[in-house]
């Protein structure tokens, strides 16, 4: 795995984080090479004059927001990852920490920006919560230029840009990724609401979710599964690990009334989601008990604190599909646990976990399947 990225007269060493022994990928592609080349060879650099500064969006892993280490620019993310990711290959390379503003998807977005470089998110939803937040702020003369894989781009991704910014047109294609300019042309900002709202029947809740949470219109169908086979017990301090919007928290709130639990997710817009579904859905004695956490899994916390994890693991990271962060988060729960303690999770049946549980807890117990997922429970017993 190459790890050394060579670009227009830099040399940076650069890691995916959380970095683990078999890692395979490298923390840049293509498309953060086009953008870099793009701006060095067309001398973007004298568009910033003496204030202007960068914005950069959605640099996952820091290849940006190293590269362009002399230059003020503001990085943003919804991605806690991310944000790890790039403070820590800052580090790597000695990079200054007085120019940037490292900061989440829902802070205000900076003004005085002269130029803009943009990784296309996966989402439609999440690009025009983007571009929405983004066009409150540029001027007629700011350079806004976005780059992605071409699987990416599509014309509804166009059709975005050309909505909330104005002109839009693309590149060639270069190692797969292609670059969108966009000319600012749009007087008036649309006013869209992105985020949506849908009704939960079975427990007559309200579920708000802001435009990069995971199944934003509907219930998720594993995590209905989870809600519906929840253990027996009481309970007393539970976590929803990758909580998503907390459906899965609100109903461990619903299942055992005096627990309190904890809602972790490395999404910004998640759990910022989930704590606006608890506060919209239960009397606020209940909500008290409730935390809402943004974090790299369980990582940091507590050992030996917890009764109960429930969780719904990701199996990839950004566009890559991958398994460690499924391993990284049932290996922090057994730590994380009481004796006794149990994580619960859904799977899709095809996902081998019940091998990892038993290899990490030395145990594991199949409570329920269908034809797609299966319920397991794992114990902590020391």
């Amino acid at each position: 795995m190459n790890e050394l990225l060579t670009i227009a007269e830099q040399n940076l060493v650069l890691h995916r984080h959380p970095r683990h022994k078999k890692e395979t990928l490298q923390a840049w592609d293509s498309a953060d090479e086009y953008l870099i080349n793009h701006f060095t060879e067309n001398e973007l650099e004298k568009q910033l004059g003496e204030d202007g500064q960068i914005l950069l969006i959605n640099d996952g892993f820091g290849a940006l927001s190293c590269f362009f280490q002399d230059y003020k620019r503001t990085t943003i993310t919804d991605s806690y990852l991310s944000l790890s990711s790039i403070k820590l290959n800052m580090q790597r390379n000695n990079c200054p920490e007085d120019n940037i503003l490292l900061q989440d998807c829902l802070q205000t977005f900076p003004e005085n920006v002269k130029v803009v470089l943009i990784k296309v998110p996966k989402t439609n939803s999440y690009l025009e919560y983007l571009l929405q937040q983004l066009r409150a702020v540029v001027a007629d003369d700011t350079i806004i230029v976005a780059a992605g894989k071409v699987n990416m781009i599509h014309n509804s991704t166009l059709d975005l840009f050309e909505k909330y910014i104005g002109s839009t047109k693309t590149s060639l294609a270069k190692k797969k990724s292609r670059l969108i300019f966009s000319l600012v042309e749009r007087q008036n900002v649309p006013e869209d609401e992105i985020a949506t709202t849908w009704e939960l029947e079975k427990q007559e809740w309200k579920i708000h979710n802001h435009a990069n949470v995971f199944s934003r219109n509907h219930l998720d169908i594993g995590g209905r599964y989870l809600m519906d086979n929840l253990p027996d017990g009481d309970f007393e301090k539970v976590v929803d690990l990758g909580c998503g919007n907390g459906v899965v928290g609100m109903s461990a709130m619903e299942a055992y009334p005096d627990a309190h639990v904890t809602f972790i997710d490395e999404s910004f817009m998640a759990v910022d989601s989930a704590r606006i579904n608890v506060i919209k859905n239960f009397e606020e004695e209940r909500s008290d008990n409730a935390r809402f956490v943004v974090n790299n899994g369980l990582l940091g916390f507590k050992g030996g604190s917890y009764d109960l994890i429930l969780c719904n693991p990701p199996f990839h990271q950004q566009q890559a599909i991958t398994d460690h962060i499924a391993w990284s988060m049932f290996n922090e729960a057994r730590f994380a646990l009481a004796e006794n303690g149990e994580l619960v999770i859904v799977g899709n049946r095809h996902l081998d976990y019940q091998d990892k549980l038993e290899r990490i807890f030395g145990n594991c117990e199949l409570v329920t399947e269908n034809k797609k997922f299966v319920i397991l429970r794992s114990v902590k017993m020391d």
